[in-house]
């Protein structure tokens, strides 16, 4: 069973585990950036630019947004194929919300850092 599935069953009536065990993970986020600054974008491109991304995880983090509405996988029959990515309404509607966790994290990281440090020399 794959971890997202598992996650899902666990929390099946909980919003806010469901969703934050789905976009909280290490690329979602990026990725939603990433198609918000560059959108559409081909599969290669997104992956340029966010280069500490393996390949894989970049198609299971796709895989996962387009399976939960975030974003639009369009492919085109051509040769070679050409498959971009852009985000949904639903995509876009959560990019405010991240936008300000990001602002409230640089408004608080120095001292979210010093209370760390003080932290670990109290012992």
């Amino acid at each position: 069973m794959q971890r997202a599935q598992y996650r899902d069953r666990l929390y099946p009536d909980c919003p806010v585990r469901n969703i934050l065990s789905r976009i909280g993970d290490k690329w979602s986020m990026l990725v939603l950036f990433t198609l918000e600054e560059h959108t559409p974008i081909r599969f290669k491109e997104l992956q340029r630019a966010i280069p500490d991304i393996s390949q894989k995880m970049l198609t299971t983090t796709l895989k996962t947004l387009e399976a939960d509405g975030l974003l639009i996988r369009k492919a085109y029959p051509e040769i070679p194929p050409r498959v971009e990515y852009s985000l949904t309404e639903r995509g876009l509607s959560l990019l405010p919300l991240i936008d300000k966790l990001l602002l409230w994290a640089q408004n608080n990281m120095d001292d979210i850092l010093a209370e760390r440090r003080k932290y670990l020399l109290k012992d």
